[in-house]
């Protein structure tokens, strides 16, 4: 079974891309919005990632602005979400025994940021036997102004590395 997975489309997010910092797929909220409602609509489970600190200045802890989704990943009820402190999902959460306990096989990838919790939770998942898809047009990447990397140049790099080795990378047109 093929289910949707929305990584960390949380407030913070649309605060960066407001802010004006550097992104690739600023408007993904919407092909994701569009990915959820079609999974949905085929009965094919949606499934929620957000990432979850503790230290209370950053973020992504509950009580920050930055915690809540955005709308295109707000949860319906019976939607599973999982709450992670690590960059990749499976390793600080049980998305790994759900999806074996639900039958699911396939994974289609969305969300935030490319280079980090996609790529760890994408390489993760294709260690751990399942069939990894990536919706190239539904992930956002931020520049790294630190190490010199541009948003576009990041974002290549890695929709090239997991393309090598572990997923299929495509389109949200290839996918609906």
């Amino acid at each position: 079974m093929e289910a949707l997975i929305i990584i960390d489309m949380q407030m913070e997010m649309q605060h960066r891309i407001d802010s004006g910092r550097e992104c690739v797929n600023a408007d993904a909220a919407d092909r994701i919005a569009k990915l959820a409602a079609t999974f949905r609509q085929k009965g094919l489970p949606v499934l929620h990632i957000r990432h979850h600190a503790e230290d209370p200045a950053s973020p992504f802890h509950p009580d920050a602005a930055g915690y809540a989704p955005m709308p295109c990943a707000e949860a319906l009820d019976g939607e599973p979400v999982f709450r992670k402190h690590t960059s990749s999902a499976f390793a600080s959460t049980d998305l790994s025994a759900h999806l074996h306990r639900n039958g699911i096989t396939d994974l289609v990838v969305t969300g935030a940021v490319a280079g980090f919790c996609v790529n760890s939770t994408v390489r993760s998942g294709a260690d751990l036997g399942f069939n990894m898809t990536v919706v190239r047009d539904a992930v956002i990447a931020f520049s790294l102004p630190d190490a010199g990397l541009s948003a576009r140049t990041a974002f290549d790099v890695t929709m090239a590395h997991l393309e090598a080795d572990f997923a299929r990378v495509i389109d949200t047109s290839a996918m609906l």
